[in-house]
């Protein structure tokens, strides 16, 4: 079952999140294997990410292999919060 997952980055620029993007080698607008759509927004208090992924398995292996190292590289130095939601439906 899809599962959205949404990350709040307290004190996370978009300066920080296009290197990241970068590092990925998504720069070309793709979405990793496993995923099915992602948004970022500035928020007062930093980045809000929202993924949905076509498991909860598949994301947190990509968080535990680029998301968590990849933001510690540049700068980014507390954890995200994340709620993970089941997808009841998704249209593309």
């Amino acid at each position: 079952m899809p599962v959205a997952i949404e990350m709040d980055f307290p004190g996370a620029t978009l300066a920080q999140y296009d290197e990241v993007i970068e590092m990925m080698g998504l720069t070309d607008g793709g979405v990793p294997p496993g995923a099915i759509f992602h948004w970022v927004a500035e928020t007062p208090d930093g980045l809000r990410v929202v993924d949905v992924w076509e498991t909860r398995e598949q994301f947190e292996q990509f968080a535990e292999e680029q998301i968590g190292p990849y933001t510690r590289e540049v700068g980014i130095e507390s954890e995200p919060t994340m709620k993970f939601h089941d997808v009841h439906n998704h249209l593309s």
